[in-house]
């Protein structure tokens, strides 16, 4: 037990300190957009082959979701 707290505590610390990380690249970001690719350009997540669920691009293809824009 006398383990757990300190433990826990340098848990929640990093957490805290990603969160806030991620907090500080949205304000810095501009119009607080994050750029990025499909999930269709990673091979590990799409092994079928599919288009991408949001812009329609296929695997082969570059994202359309910034076309859009």
């Amino acid at each position: 037990m006398d383990q757990f707290l300190p433990l826990f505590l340098i848990t929640i610390g990093f957490i805290v300190f990603v969160f806030v990380g991620i907090g500080i690249k949205i304000l810095l970001k501009k119009n607080g957009v994050f750029d990025g690719t499909c999930a269709s350009q990673n091979p590990l997540l799409n092994k079928e082959g599919e288009s991408c669920s949001i812009c329609g691009a296929k695997p082969e293809e570059k994202c359309k979701n910034e076309e859009t824009e």
